[in-house]
């Protein structure tokens, strides 16, 4: 399974930028999708996640709001729009898979997931 993320790049406090994660080889039926990001000197954390098999998803509250994760089965592609951005959101952002047959995606952890893309970076900067 190889999972490409893409969308990342240098946007302007307010702005927006959506990213996409796309998997070769597999389809995202019977998956959950996360999207993760890690800044400099900070841990990698979970900033939306979404069952394919369901297409619920959950955001924290420190992006709930402003990000919205979709998924296009069809495509093999996960989607996060990032609206509203700030300096603070700057880092990079992960897709990872976990394979499950849950209609929710909110109690999987960090350590659940097991395939992950190789991270595009945002940065949120005037």
């Amino acid at each position: 399974v190889q999972l490409q993320a893409s969308g990342g790049g240098l946007v302007q406090p307010g702005g927006s930028l959506k990213l996409s994660c796309a998997a070769s080889s597999l389809p995202f039926a019977n998956y959950v999708v996360g999207w993760f990001r890690q800044a400099p000197g900070k841990e990698r954390d979970l900033v939306s996640c979404i069952s394919m098999n369901s297409g619920s998803n959950y955001s924290p509250d420190s992006v709930k709001g402003r990000f919205t994760i979709s998924g296009d089965s069809a495509k093999n592609t996960v989607y996060l729009q990032m609206n509203s951005l700030k300096p603070e959101d700057t880092a990079v952002y992960y897709c990872a898979l976990v394979k499950s047959f849950s209609l929710y995606c909110s109690s999987y952890e960090l350590g659940d997931y097991h395939f992950w893309g190789q991270g595009t970076l945002v940065t949120v900067s005037s």
